[in-house]
């Protein structure tokens, strides 16, 4: 193995996120212009802006298959090429059915990324680092999103600047490639496959000794000589709480509204009365708070429970969606209503950011067991991306009915459900190796089996 610093490798196995931050921020900024130019409906629109959460459906469920069989690395690969064509695709669309097409590619990209790269991240960290090391992932995306709000505020008064806006995504995507060349495969899929030599070789690299590197091989080894592999291994019974799990906190990680803000933000300070320019500047501020908050995150997720963080961070999710349909029904004046609102979605952004945001692709990297990994991360990240479609499908729609308060008042009573799913459901899972949470998921399968 080419000698490469594990610095590089943990920066460019996360480094897809960025573009995966990037294309679900941009549309934020792009979508006003995008309206404009083509006329759009509201269920035009609606179509343009989660058309890429379809694509991302399919991506999730082909590259959990076929990650599982030519490796995680080389499937990161691929989607770059991919996340190339339909950045350029995007950016000449004459109209919003080419538009759509080029968004479904990118989408199939972006779903790649979400689907591979916890998994990855989560087989090459140590585990008592893994929950700071794969949130890397997230503060890839978060940093993507940042980047696509300071391009949106920048590119806001120029003409066609939906175009430049989409089309500079291909700029990242060329520069993951490169990076992604030089990575090493996950240790785990080597093993898997039989290059054990190999898989130490990688593992050597990465962990502080010889002795550390050859009792993970030797973990590994003994679990993946006790499974069989493939889809079919998925629905087994021992089974049946990792998918569970998997599926539930992916699809309530969308559901409960946030990408009602990451893809309608400069939507929603335009209608409160903001100027273009100066709602764009708001989407800005919505990214720096993604930003700090997942670096910080990442100083506390591998020291508190990761259900203790999902449970605060949902009550204050919660509540900051609530806030404004309750000041709303009390009859509090529009104009401080409107600044209160854009308060609330700060608010609601700060705790996503520290808690179900980066914690659902860890906790979704983490749970599954080698012979199914890929898979069982693809279909829970298809589940996580079926939810977005939904919301981006539907906000426009429902915005042009309903008031706000409406709106957000819903959403906050499925953050209310997503804290009674952890409560009763999701395992604890900080602090310990894959195998060993393998083993108590297998455990209480068998014991709800029975």
């Amino acid at each position: 193995m080419n000698k490469v610093s594990s610095k590089f490798i943990f920066f460019f196995g996360s480094f897809a996120g960025i573009l995966f931050g990037y294309d679900i921020g941009i549309i934020a900024g792009a979508e006003g212009p995008i309206h404009d130019e083509f006329d759009l409906s509201p269920l035009w629109l609606g179509i343009v802006v989660s058309s890429l959460m379809g694509g991302a459906i399919i991506g999730s469920i082909l590259s959990g298959l076929l990650g599982d069989r030519f490796g995680r690395r080389n499937i990161i690969l691929v989607s770059s090429v991919i996340f190339f064509v339909g950045a350029i695709g995007s950016a000449i669309a004459p109209e919003e059915i080419t538009l759509t097409i080029a968004r479904v590619i990118l989408g199939i990209a972006v779903g790649t990324a979400s689907s591979l790269v916890p998994a990855y991240m989560s087989e090459i960290a140590p585990a008592k680092v893994r929950g700071k090391l794969s949130g890397l992932n997230q503060l890839m995306i978060v940093s993507g999103m940042l980047l696509s709000y300071i391009v949106s505020f920048i590119f806001e008064p120029v003409p066609n600047s939906w175009r430049w806006m989409l089309g500079s995504a291909g700029i990242f995507a060329v520069v993951l490639y490169f990076g992604v060349l030089k990575l090493p495969e996950s240790p785990r899929y080597l093993i898997k496959k039989g290059m054990g030599e190999k898989a130490r070789e990688v593992l050597s690299s990465l962990r502080d000794s010889k002795s550390e590197a050859e009792a993970e091989i030797q973990e590994i080894k003994k679990i993946a000589k006790q499974e069989k592999t493939g889809i079919g291994q998925l629905f087994q019974k021992r089974f049946r709480m990792a998918l569970i799990i998997g599926v539930g906190i992916a699809t309530f990680q969308q559901i409960q509204g946030s990408n009602s803000i990451v893809y309608y933000a400069t939507s929603i300070a335009r209608d409160v009365g903001l100027a273009p320019q100066v709602a764009a500047g708001f989407t800005v501020i919505v990214g720096v708070i993604f930003v700090v908050t997942t670096i910080i995150f990442l100083q506390f997720v591998d020291k508190f429970n990761r259900r203790a963080i999902l449970t605060v961070g949902g009550a204050g999710m919660a509540l900051s969606f609530f806030a404004p349909a309750i000041l709303e029904l009390i009859g509090i004046n529009e104009s401080a209503l409107n600044w209160i609102t854009l308060v609330s979605l700060c608010c609601f952004i700060l705790f996503y950011s520290f808690s179900w945001a980066p914690l659902t692709w860890i906790i979704v990297g983490e749970i599954f067991p080698l012979s199914v990994r890929g898979i069982g991360a693809g279909i829970s990240s298809a589940f996580n991306w079926t939810g977005s479609l939904l919301v981006g499908l539907v906000f426009p729609i429902l915005a042009d009915q309903y008031s706000f308060g409406v709106i957000f008042s819903s959403f906050g009573i499925i953050c209310v459900l997503g804290l009674i799913f952890v409560r009763f459901v999701v395992v604890e899972t900080k602090g310990r190796s894959l195998e060993q949470i393998e083993a108590e998921l297998g455990a209480r399968s068998e014991r709800s089996a029975g």
